[in-house]
């Protein structure tokens, strides 16, 4: 009998160890499959955050564009305006009138600052 007793010890021990390394193997792949899933979601709120980013730059490139062209329509109106054109082409060309003499006076460099 003593044999017996020693041989359920035994079979216990086996049944321990098997459930420690069934425990273990079970750990271990847990470990992984958290370690896989927070780094794939991190990496997606890293993209998300990159998005946001990418989204307000080309708001506030939009917003310029957009002022540049109400801009741009502003000066399409004027120059659809004869006397507005003859007075730009005057000043930007130095084209006169007839009996007009354009001369250029250079500006001081301190008004410029």
């Amino acid at each position: 009998m003593i044999i017996m007793i020693g041989s359920d010890k035994l079979a216990k021990r086996k049944k321990v160890k098997k459930k420690a390394r069934r425990l273990a193997t079970f750990g271990f792949v847990s470990v992984i499959l958290i370690a896989l899933i927070s780094f794939t979601v991190l990496k997606v709120i890293v993209e998300i955050v990159d998005k946001y980013k990418e989204k307000n730059d080309l708001e506030n490139k939009l917003v310029s564009l957009q002022e540049k062209e109400n801009e741009l329509e502003n000066d399409v109106n004027k120059l659809k305006d004869p006397e507005y054109l003859a007075r730009y082409a005057r000043e930007k060309y130095f084209y006169s009138k007839d009996g007009e003499l354009i001369i250029r006076i250079p500006e001081d460099k301190e008004e410029e600052k």
